[in-house]
């Protein structure tokens, strides 16, 4: 009798183990998904311009273009790569809002934007994430990482890395 209710109890507390464990990895996998994938809209960042004193919000958005979020550092080589192909291709992004974002010193921001003239194009808007929002909302692991959105400024994809200038004119039709 004694050895039948040892079994039951051993096998309820080995349930109860497993019951625990399965509960513990799903929030553990929920929490593994990215904002970006949980929230398929534009983020509500705020960035710091490159005249130190206004600033970018998804607010300021318009809804009639769609928008590319490019985070960047300014001692990216991939970056500087992926600034100076679309600038020779700048024409084709006429209609395209594209935000060129950074958690890194406002002051390399600054020379980076000054010296690919990012001021002469008026669809390009520059600015530094001090709340370092938008790298943990799309998880980046590297420079640079791209987000697309359509005019509803609902995600299309997102892409580490550069991304041939074709591409990301294919991505922003969708």
């Amino acid at each position: 009798m004694k050895t039948v209710k040892r079994i039951r109890i051993s096998t309820l507390v080995m349930v109860l183990g497993l019951l625990v464990s399965f509960n513990g990895m799903a929030q553990q996998d929920a929490s593994a998904i990215p904002s970006y994938k949980k929230f398929p809209n534009v983020p509500p960042f705020k960035l710091l311009l490159t005249d130190s004193v206004t600033t970018l919000t998804k607010e300021n958005l318009s809804k009639k273009k769609p928008t590319m979020i490019m985070l960047f550092s300014p001692d990216c080589d991939h970056c500087k790569h992926e600034t100076e192909e679309l600038i020779k291709r700048i024409d084709d992004f006429n209609n395209v809002q594209i935000i060129m974002a950074t958690p890194m010193a406002f002051d390399k921001m600054k020379e980076y934007y000054n010296h690919y003239g990012l001021s002469k194009y008026k669809n390009i808007k520059m600015g530094k994430d001090s709340n370092f929002m938008l790298p943990v909302f799309f998880n980046i692991r590297s420079f640079p990482f791209l987000a697309f959105y359509n005019k509803k400024q609902e995600l299309i994809s997102v892409f580490e890395g550069s991304m041939p200038m074709d591409k990301i004119l294919e991505e922003l039709k969708k």
